[in-house]
């Protein structure tokens, strides 16, 4: 089976087709710039084959019939008939709470994902507008929604409830819901898989460190708690948000500086984390080689970045009584030995054997950064969200 994944966002679309017979990667690319000028497409063939083409690429209708153009062009495509195209998988980030797993996507479930856009109003209409795009160019071809927030439903009250009037979690679904829920996913079975250990029986906790951060405590099989909340703010520093902070603040500096709502939901979102602590980027790279010239900000911007993290994993530990395995995954998380070595300094009184030397220049591979005797295994594992997209799609359509 043939299975497209989509990724949509508010000016992109990230795409992967996969023959899931081998789970081979027959082509990827991305749309971006999506409605503004300068639009393109970058794909990418499995036998190295690359184009980027140009356009004036409108919306996202527009955007995936580029994608479906270039996966059945007769140079640089990877089909010769879009009837080779078995079925669709797109990524959805809220789910609320009435998605627990992912879906095959009818009319009443586009529905459903229409009412929870209040919930992410910056991801879901994007995510729904590949829905709509793919319905009006491919009616017959089934379609899965597979959502960040699922994977974090098996969270109990005592985690995911707000201090605060359970009125509005009554009426507005005001809660954590967590993110990146296809990630965490992914990396905890695949390290159980490396270390030939069962899933059911572990405490895990994953790190997905990106311009988006966030973590999880994974307990047996399921997510107990994790860093995001209601939305993506909450929880770690991240590359332009500020995670964790007294709401105090907000409303003190609301005063202040005279901000309207709207002024301030940029504030947090786009203008704070580590851009807005370092004052030079929000791009962990640039940071560093700041710091490594003697930028005091950036310097204490990272410390900051390591700092948190350190306090979840040890929160962590102690809600699930324990850790087994501690997963680094995402850009940063993936890439940055230098973060990992910060995170993991003075940690062997939890029986982690960092292997510090090992560390060193890592990128990017499976790998067990702990020496064979430690306790608490901890790990790089690239994620791969789009395989698990499509696995779950796979499954929920062979079963239509």
């Amino acid at each position: 089976m043939k299975i497209l994944v989509l990724n949509c966002g508010s000016s992109s679309i990230k795409y992967q087709f996969l023959n899931m017979d081998s789970q081979e990667v027959l082509a990827k690319g991305i749309v971006e710039k999506i409605g503004l000028k300068g639009s393109f497409l970058r794909n990418e063939r499995n036998d190295g084959d690359k184009i980027k083409l140009t356009g004036d690429i409108y919306d996202h209708q527009l955007g995936i019939e580029y994608v479906l153009g270039i996966l059945t062009s007769k140079k640089h495509g990877s089909i010769s008939d879009l009837s080779e195209i078995d079925a669709v998988g797109h990524r959805v980030v809220h789910g609320g709470e009435k998605f627990k797993s992912s879906v095959a996507i009818t009319p009443e479930v586009i529905k459903e994902m229409e009412h929870n856009i209040d919930l992410a109003p910056l991801h879901n209409p994007p995510n729904l507008k590949g829905i709509y795009a793919v319905t009006q160019l491919m009616p017959e071809v089934p379609q899965v929604g597979v959502f960040d927030t699922a994977f974090h439903q098996t969270m109990p009250p005592k985690a995911f409830l707000y201090a605060i009037p359970y009125t509005f979690y009554k009426n507005y679904g005001v809660r954590r819901y967590g993110f990146h829920g296809t990630s965490h996913r992914y990396v905890s079975k695949r390290a159980c898989e490396i270390l030939n250990v069962d899933y059911n029986k572990q405490k895990i906790i994953t790190c997905h460190l990106g311009n988006g951060a966030s973590m999880a405590a994974i307990k047996y099989g399921k997510s107990i708690d994790t860093s995001m909340g209601l939305t993506p703010v909450e929880g770690l520093i991240m590359g332009t948000r500020t995670g964790d902070i007294d709401a105090g603040v907000l409303l003190y500096i609301k005063r202040k500086e005279e901000l309207s709502a709207a002024t301030l939901n940029t504030l947090i979102n786009k203008h704070s984390g580590m851009l807005g602590i370092s004052g030079v980027s929000s791009d962990m790279r640039e940071i560093m080689e700041a710091a490594d010239n003697d930028n005091k900000q950036a310097q204490t911007a990272i410390e900051m970045y390591a700092y948190r993290i350190k306090k979840y994993i040890g929160s962590y530990a102690a809600a699930m009584g324990g850790v087994d395995i501690i997963i680094f995954t995402g850009g940063i998380g993936e890439n940055a030995d230098n973060i990992r070595e910060l995170i993991m300094k003075d940690m062997s009184y939890m029986g982690i054997d960092f292997d510090f030397t090992k560390n060193k220049g890592l990128r990017s591979q499976e790998t067990i950064l702990t020496l064979p005797e430690s306790k608490v295994k901890v790990m790089i594992i690239p994620t791969n969200e789009e395989l698990v997209i499509a696995q779950d799609t796979l499954e929920i359509v062979k079963n239509l």
